[in-house]
């Protein structure tokens, strides 16, 4: 999804998308490395307004997505559901100097660069939509998870399976024999 930047004028501007996975490379990477499914379009409605020499877009993106659970390894049915602020300046890369120490206010950790008339926006909801995914997703916050043993999921049946604390920190040393001369 691009944005002519000149047809932004002193109204702002509304658009809302529905696009199929497939028009973001990042989230489709995700889904073929299987951390996440995605199971509809990308949905979301965006507002492009001019301040000054900077174009502000604030928007909200809404996608079904299943996850594993990561102690049971059940699915998941949940939703990404993120609202966010943009602001887009004219790439001035050649003003800064890279030798000197800047300090980033609030306004620089918000901000992207554009060069040429256009910007495209779907790697800015791409990774907005892949910083609301959980690493570690639980179906619940009490999940027991599966047994280390036998793996039977705990939170639907006890496994009665050796429940034997081990240390493993120096188990490659047990069957260490000192011999003296």
């Amino acid at each position: 999804m691009k944005i002519v930047v000149d047809h932004v004028k002193d109204t702002p501007l509304f658009i809302h998308i529905d696009e199929p996975l497939t028009n973001f490379p990042l989230l489709a990477v995700m889904q073929d490395d299987n951390d996440v499914s995605f199971t509809g379009s990308i949905q979301g409605d965006l507002t492009v307004s001019r301040e000054f020499d900077t174009l502000r877009v604030s928007g909200r993106i809404v996608t079904p997505i299943t996850l594993s659970c990561s102690r049971c390894l059940r699915d998941i049915e949940s939703f990404v559901d993120t609202s966010f602020t943009i602001f887009f300046r004219k790439d001035a890369a050649s003003e800064i100097s890279t030798e000197d120490e800047l300090e980033l206010a609030e306004m620089d950790l918000l901000s992207s660069t554009y060069t040429g008339n256009e910007i495209d926006l779907n790697h800015e909801i791409e990774e907005q939509i892949a910083m609301e995914i959980p690493l570690k997703p639980l179906c619940t916050d009490l999940c027991k998870g599966l047994c280390h043993v036998c793996g039977v999921d705990l939170n639907e049946i006890s496994c009665i399976c050796n429940k034997e604390q081990v240390s493993l920190a120096f188990s490659s040393l047990k069957d260490f024999k000192v011999s003296k001369k």
